[in-house]
C-alpha cells in the first residue's frame, strides 16, 4: 500500500512504524501535521491508499478523513479517549493498558475500532512505557489493521466494543492533577506522579524557593535513615547532579529539572538548575562497582558474572555530556584492568546512547567550546573501547541509538541489539553536522565505503532486519529488554568459555595492529575534528540553529524532503 504518515513529529513510535511497514513492503511517506492546508496539500500530492497517524496532537481535518481512510494509533485501551491516556493509566495504577487503532471521524479517539492490543504495565516512566510496550503494541495493532483491510473486513463500531465500559473519556491531565503533596504522598505515589509526567510536561513543584518541573525519578532504599529528621520534600543529598528528596516513608532521586518561570527553559541536570541554592547539600557518591542490595540511582554501574563484566550506563534520554563521557571512559578503563575475558557494554534499557548532550551544550556560556569539549570526551571514550585488547568487547543495545551513540556501539568487537531497536546512524539532521567518534574508521570497516556513505547521507532510521543484513550489527534478538538481557548474559558467558578464546583475542589484536599500520586512529580523529571545527566555529551556523530548535522544541514549519518524499520531484503518481 501507499501510506502517508501524518504525525506531529517523527518520534520513536513513528520511526519504528516507518521501519516495520517499509520492511513489510509498503511505500511510506511522511508529513508533519502543521496546519489543515499543509495536510490537505500533502494528501493531494501523495494520493495515499491509507493515512496513518502515529502521533497527533489535534484532529485530522474533516476534508481529509471524509475522503481518505485515516487510522489513528491511540495509546489507550478500547473506549479510552483523551490526550493524556498513558498519564492517567500510570497515575491510576492500571495493571494492564493497551494501544488501539481507530478510524478517524469527527470526534477525537471515538472512531470505529480496527485493532486493539493490551499489555501488562510495568513500574516505569511514561517515556519508557511508550518506547517499549506502547510501541510494540502499536506495531501489532497496525499490522493487524492492514491485514484486516486486505481481507476486506470492516472495523467494529466503538459502541459495540465488548469492554467499552472500562475505557472512558478523560480530560487532559493538568498540573493540579499531578501535584505532589510531600506531607501526604508516600514514595510510591511520588514516583507514579513524576513517572506519569516524564518526558512531558514534568511535575510542577518548588525546590528551595525555585519553581521547577520534575523529571526522571528513582527510588532510594537506604539513605533516608541518615536524614531521619528531614521534612518530606526536603533535598537531603546529591549525587552526580541528581537530587535526593525525602518522602514520608523514604526518598526519591530526581535527576532532571526544568525551570518553570521562563518559556525558554529546557530540561537540565537537577543540580545544575539549582546551582548555589544547594551548595550546602551533601554529596553521597557511589562508585560504579559498589555492590548494593537496595534500590538506588547512579549513572554508571559495573558488575561481573564469572569471566564477564557488564557496564551499564542508562543516561537520561541517552545524552552524554562531557563529564559523563569521561566518567564512562574511566569506567571502561577500570573494567579493562579486571581479570575478565569479555566486557559487555549495556547502555540503558531505553537508550543505548544518543551521543553528545545537546541540552548541556545549549546551556553552556560558550556552546561552540562546550561542543568541542563534549565531542573530544566522546572520542576519548570510543578510543578506550577500540583499544581494549585484553577482552572481547560486546555492545548490547537494549534501546535505540542515534548519531554518535550509534557509532559508539561500533567500537565494540560484537554488536547485538534487541529486535525492536531503531538506529539513526547519521548526523546531518543536526544542521549538517559532520560527526566524529571515529565513524570514518568504524562504519566502513563494518559495512564498506559505499554503504557507509549511503547510511550517513539518507538520514532515515534503520531497523534491525536491515542493520543485520548490511552488517551494521551482528545479530538481533529478544522481544523485550528483559529477554534481550537474558540472552546477552548467555552469549557473553559462552564467548568467555570458548575453547578458542585465546585465538580470538590474538586475531583481534592482529587486526587492530594491521589497521593502525594502514592508518592510525588519530588520523581519523584529526580529519573528523577538522570538519567538526567548521561546524562549531565556522561561518555556517546551521548546527547551532538546529541544536537550538531541537533543545527548545521549536515547532517545525515544514517537513524535510527526505521524509516528505511526496514533495520531491519525480514522486510517482
Amino acid at each position: 500500500m501507499r501510506i502517508l504518515f501524518l504525525t506531529h513529529a517523527f518520534n520513536s513510535l513513528a520511526q519504528r512504524l516507518y521501519v516495520e511497514l517499509t520492511e513489510d513492503g509498503h511505500d511510506v511517506t511522511i508529513e508533519f501535521d502543521i496546519n489543515d492546508a499543509v495536510t490537505e496539500e500533502a494528501v493531494a500530492l501523495a494520493c495515499p491508499d491509507l493515512i496513518v497517524a502515529p502521533f497527533l496532537k489535534r484532529r485530522i481535518p474533516e476534508s481529509v478523513w471524509r475522503n481518505r481512510r485515516c487510522i489513528i494509533i491511540h495509546p489507550g485501551i478500547v473506549g479510552d479517549r483523551g490526550p493524556s491516556a498513558l498519564d492517567w493509566a500510570i497515575a491510576d495504577g492500571e495493571s494492564t493498558w493497551g494501544v488501539t487503532a481507530l478510524q478517524a471521524n469527527a470526534e477525537m479517539d471515538a472512531g470505529d475500532i480496527w485493532a486493539s492490543v493490551e499489555f501488562p504495565m510495568r513500574e516505569a516512566s511514561k517515556s519508557s512505557l511508550y518506547r517499549n510496550e506502547v510501541t510494540e503494541a502499536a506495531v501489532v495493532a497496525t499490522r493487524t489493521t492492514l491485514e484486516r483491510m486486505a481481507r476486506g473486513e470492516a472495523p467494529q463500531p466503538l459502541a459495540a466494543a465488548r469492554d467499552v465500559v472500562r475505557g472512558r473519556l478523560r480530560p487532559m491531565m493538568r498540573q493540579t492533577d499531578r501535584a505532589i503533596d510531600w506531607c501526604a504522598d508516600d514514595t510510591a505515589a511520588v514516583l507514579r506522579k513524576i513517572r506519569a509526567a516524564d518526558g512531558s510536561p514534568g511535575v510542577l513543584d518548588e525546590v528551595r524557593g525555585t519553581r521547577v518541573h520534575l523529571f526522571d525519578a528513582h527510588p532510594e532504599g537506604r539513605l533516608r535513615t541518615h536524614f531521619a529528621q528531614a521534612r518530606p520534600g526536603a533535598v537531603i543529598a546529591q549525587r552526580d547532579s541528581a537530587l535526593l528528596r525525602a518522602t514520608i516513608d523514604g526518598a526519591v532521586w530526581i535527576t532532571h529539572l526544568r525551570g518553570a518561570d521562563a518559556p525558554d527553559h529546557f530540561k537540565l541536570p537537577a543540580a545544575m538548575v539549582l546551582g548555589d541554592d544547594i551548595a550546602d547539600v551533601p554529596e553521597v557518591p557511589l562508585s560504579a562497582d559498589a555492590e548494593v542490595d537496595y534500590p538506588t540511582w547512579r549513572p554508571i554501574r559495573y558488575e561481573e558474572d564469572g569471566a564477564v563484566g557488564f557496564l551499564h550506563f542508562p543516561f537520561c534520554n541517552g545524552a552524554m555530556g562531557t563529564a559523563q563521557c569521561l566518567a564512562l571512559r574511566d569506567a571502561v578503563r577500570s573494567a579493562r584492568a579486571r581479570p575478565t575475558r569479555v566486557l559487555v557494554l549495556m547502555g540503558g534499557p531505553d537508550f543505548w546512547s544518543n551521543g553528545i548532550h545537546l541540552n548541556l551544550i545549549e546551556a553552556a556560556e560558550h556552546p561552540a567550546e562546550e561542543s568541542w569539549r563534549n565531542i573530544n570526551a566522546m572520542n576519548d571514550l570510543v578510543r578506550e573501547i577500540i583499544n581494549a585488547d585484553a577482552q572481547i568487547t560486546v555492545a548490547a543495545m537494549q534501546g535505540n541509538a542515534g548519531a554518535g551513540g550509534a557509532f559508539l556501539a561500533l567500537a565494540a568487537d560484537h554488536v547485538y541489539a534487541r529486535d525492536g531497536v531503531v538506529l539513526n546512524p547519521h548526523y546531518k539532521g543536526m544542521g549538517n553536522l559532520y560527526g566524529s567518534e571515529y565513524w570514518t574508521y568504524l562504519l566502513p570497516r563494518r559495512v564498506g565505503a559505499a554503504a557507509a556513505h549511503a547510511i550517513t547521507q539518507r538520514r532515515l532510521p534503520v531497523g534491525m532486519r536491515e542493520a543485520a543484513a548490511i552488517g551494521l550489527i551482528d545479530d538481533h534478538f529478544g522481544a523485550t529488554p528483559a529477554l534481550f538481557r537474558i540472552e546477552v548474559v548467555a552469549r557473553g558467558n559462552a564467548l568467555a568459555a570458548d575453547p578458542g578464546f585465546s585465538r580470538l583475542l590474538d586475531e583481534k589484536r592482529a587486526l587492530r595492529w594491521a589497521d593502525e599500520q594502514q592508518k592510525p586512529l588519530e588520523a581519523y580523529r584529526a580529519e573528523e575534528l577538522d570538519r567538526m571545527k567548521l561546524n562549531f566555529f565556522g561561518f555556517d551556523t546551521s548546527y547551532h540553529v538546529a541544536r537550538n530548535h531541537f533543545v527548545r522544541k521549536v515547532p517545525r514549519s515544514r517537513t524535510p524532503l527526505y521524509l516528505a518524499r511526496h514533495r520531491a520531484q519525480g514522486w510517482r503518481t
